[in-house]
């Protein structure tokens, strides 16, 4: 039985394995990626519990309810980390969306594929091999898809409220494709191993490209204005310019706090940017022991300013879910 099990997880942590490599900024650490295996592990026990209950609720036969119901309510608890991750700004990349879905996936796959040997201890090892790939290909692909399709559609409207919904059934329609069983086992897991993890490197790799062209993008517009400020040339920019006309709306105390609270988002900014441009190099760098005191001047500085002085500065200081999540990681 643990043979089985585990040579049907095989492929998904194969492939889980081969994204962390690719993952040249190294933004997700393994104990991350445990806790999220862990979790969907439990995503699946509970699933086990739930699913007979709907399907008594709903009296409907097995196969209808594991063809139209069961891959909605699956997904759903599999999403369950994913929207907290990006809610809170845990993730920042597709990169690292894709490899928490994969691992929630392969967690909820083990737990299931442990289920059914349990009630199927006498089926032919190359038949369940065939089964347990399929099941974890499966898992782990719509996941990481559901995940990659909440996170670009969180970063594009710059919120997250129903992004998710679109990876949702996507996901959905997939796994319910896959219990429909429209071909022989053998052929649907081949089509899942080689054309899943193709799609996703392909993804992988454009948003490889895209963090790289934002970091260096982002870091020179940053290290222009923080250039402008350090050498008392604010008032020639944009920013300068916009603090100045506030002195009819603000007291000078408050402009000036917002001066200092643009400065001080600059320069975190800044950190966070460098440190990630130092992994893509193999260099290991640790950020400024001032860290911990700027992140307590913020709070400070975002209290003397007041809600109606941060919707003021908001244009100047970024906060998209990348930017956030930038922040975020320096933190940690």
């Amino acid at each position: 039985m643990f043979l089985k099990a585990s040579l049907g997880l095989l492929p998904v942590l194969a492939f889980l394995i081969v994204l962390i490599i690719l993952d040249s900024f190294k933004l997700v650490k393994m104990k991350f990626i445990l806790s999220a295996i862990g979790v969907g592990a439990a995503c699946a026990l509970i699933g086990l519990f739930i699913n007979p209950l709907i399907l008594k609720a709903l009296a409907i036969d097995f196969l209808s309810f594991a063809r139209y119901v069961a891959p909605f309510t699956e997904e759903l608890l599999k999403i369950i980390l994913i929207v907290y991750l990006i809610r809170t700004h845990r993730v920042g990349f597709l990169v690292d969306s894709a490899i928490a879905g994969f691992a929630v996936g392969a967690g909820f796959a083990l737990v299931e594929n442990v289920y059914y040997l349990q009630s199927l201890p006498d089926s032919d090892i190359f038949l369940w091999i065939v089964r347990g790939f399929g099941t974890a290909a499966m898992h782990g692909g719509t996941t990481a898809m559901a995940a990659m399709i909440g996170k670009y559609f969180s970063d594009k409207h710059n919120k997250f409220s129903l992004t998710i919904l679109p990876g949702l059934l996507a996901a959905s329609i997939i796994h319910s494709m896959y219990n429909h069983f429209f071909l022989p086992p053998l052929i649907s897991t081949a089509l899942l191993l080689l054309l899943q993890p193709l799609i996703l490197v392909l993804i992988f790799m454009r948003s490889e490209k895209a963090t790289e062209n934002w970091l260096g993008e982002g870091l020179d517009s940053d290290l222009k204005t923080y250039e402008a400020i350090t050498r008392g040339k604010i008032l020639e920019t944009k920013i300068g310019k916009y603090l100045e006309s506030l002195n009819d709306h603000f007291s000078y105390n408050v402009v000036a706090d917002m001066f200092e609270y643009i400065k001080n988002h600059l320069e975190l900014s800044m950190q966070a940017k460098g440190i990630l441009l130092a992994r893509k190099l193999g260099v290991k760098t640790q950020p400024d022991p001032r860290v911990n005191e700027m992140f307590e001047q913020l709070k400070v500085l975002e209290g003397r300013i007041g809600p109606t002085g941060r919707l003021a500065i908001k244009p100047f200081v970024r906060k998209s879910g990348r930017d956030l999540w930038e922040i975020h990681m320096l933190s940690r």
